[in-house]
This record gives structure tokens, C-alpha cells and sequence, in this order.
């Protein structure tokens, strides 16, 4: 083999290693496997997937620029907190998605739309009576994406799908707050939504949409609060 050849499959696989290290990262920042905050050491994680630390780099400079991690003037690495100043403009943008989304669902949709809804639907109220989170986010985002894709518009479906994935840490904190035993009228909140696009009724869509999104937001809002509350040293005696 050339030397050009053994370079050129040399990239190849330092490409597979930094995107499979992305992957795997990523996933475990987005599920709070990794807490907001930890540090990430490079030559541990070299060690640990058996590779040298140039694809370890990469899959972070590529995390850094989604901003899941943070490189430090010391050049240390950490995940990147979750910022509780940014929760107001993100909870506004992901309730109005949830709106618009659900209202031009319910005024475009097409027939053959409906039972790839329903069975995302299906799939979200199994994880529920599971009791398994991670599979209540996959399955709750898929939903909502069935929503926006029967919208018939590519920019609301694709914007809608980005703050699905980057919320996907609040919404783990979301199932926390219930310890992962969400109630069932959430999912039920899920079979309104269906109802009101399968009758095309817009507002009821749109109000509906509205009031589980804020749902959510006053959640994970309180629910922080309470953490922040609980986290206070009141011993005045150190």
C-alpha cells in the first residue's frame, strides 16, 4: 500500500474514532450521564476508548461547538452547565414551536400522516408505563416531529427538532422532578393534540399546544428552584 493510501485510510479511521467518541459522549451529556459542570480528562478518555488523544480532541472541538462542552483558559475541559439565566428565552421558543408547529399540523396535515403520529404516540405512552426516561425523551421528541413534518414546513420542522434535541437535558430534569413517574395525563395531553389536528380545529391546536408547553417550562422552573432552595447551607454556627 502507498504511502498516500496509508494516510488517506489512517484519516479514515481517527474520523470513525472522533465520531464515534462524539456519539457516545454526546449522548451521555444530553442524558445527564454526564452532570452539567464535571470535568472531561482527555487521557482518561483515551484510555477508555483505546485510542490516541487526536480523535478524543476532535469529537470535543466538535461538542464545543454545539455547546455541550467548555474549554477553560487553562485549557481543561468541562460539560458546559446548564444555564439557568437562558431557560426564559429557551422555554419561549420551544412553546411557541410547540404552537405553530400543532396549529399548521392541524390545518395541513394529510391523511397518511396520522398513524406515524399515533404510533410515535403509542410508543411515548409504553415508555411512560415504563417508567423509562430516556425512552419517554426519544419517544416524546419523534412525537412532537411527527407533528411539525405533517406542518409542511421544513424551517419550523428542522427549528422545532433543534430545541428537542438541545433541551434534551431539561427534559431529563423534566421526568427527575416527577422521579421518572410521569403522570398519565400527559400522555393524555398527547391524545388532545391528535384529536384537535385530526379535526383540524386550529385553535383548540394552538391553545392546547400552548398550555402543554408552559406546563412543562413551570416544571422544570420549579423544580430547579426547589433544588436551589434545598442547596443552601443554613448550619450559621461554621
Amino acid at each position: 500500500m502507498s504511502d498516500t493510501a496509508d494516510r488517506v485510510l489512517e484519516e479514515r479511521r481517527r474520523g470513525s474514532g472522533a465520531k464515534m467518541v462524539y456519539d457516545l459522549l454526546r449522548d451521555e451529556i444530553l442524558s445527564l450521564g454526564l452532570a452539567p459542570g464535571s470535568p472531561i480528562d482527555e487521557v482518561h478518555l483515551a484510555e477508555r476508548f483505546g485510542m490516541s488523544r487526536t480523535p478524543i480532541r476532535e469529537a470535543l472541538v466538535r461538542l464545543s461547538g454545539e455547546g455541550l462542552v467548555q474549554t477553560l483558559p487553562n485549557r481543561s475541559t468541562l460539560v458546559s452547565p446548564i444555564d439557568a439565566m437562558n431557560l426564559g428565552p429557551y422555554f419561549d421558543a420551544l412553546v411557541l414551536m410547540y404552537r405553530v408547529t400543532t396549529r399548521l399540523a392541524a390545518e395541513h396535515h394529510r391523511e397518511s400522516d396520522l398513524p406515524a403520529i399515533r404510533r410515535h404516540q403509542a410508543a411515548f405512552g409504553r415508555a411512560v408505563e415504563a417508567q423509562d426516561a430516556f425512552a419517554m425523551i426519544a419517544t416524546n421528541a419523534a412525537f412532537h416531529s411527527a407533528i411539525a413534518e405533517a406542518g409542511r414546513n421544513p424551517y419550523f420542522h428542522a427549528l422545532f427538532g433543534r430545541l428537542l434535541d438541545e433541551g434534551r437535558r431539561i427534559l431529563r430534569l423534566y421526568y427527575d422532578s416527577y422521579d421518572d413517574r410521569l403522570p398519565q395525563r400527559f400522555v393524555d395531553e398527547h391524545e388532545a393534540l391528535i384529536r384537535a389536528v385530526e379535526e383540524r380545529d386550529l385553535e383548540r391546536a394552538d391553545r392546547l399546544a400552548r398550555e402543554h408547553g408552559e406546563q412543562i417550562a413551570d416544571q422544570v422552573r420549579g423544580f430547579l428552584m426547589r433544588r436551589s432552595a434545598l442547596a443552601i447551607d443554613f448550619d450559621v454556627d461554621k
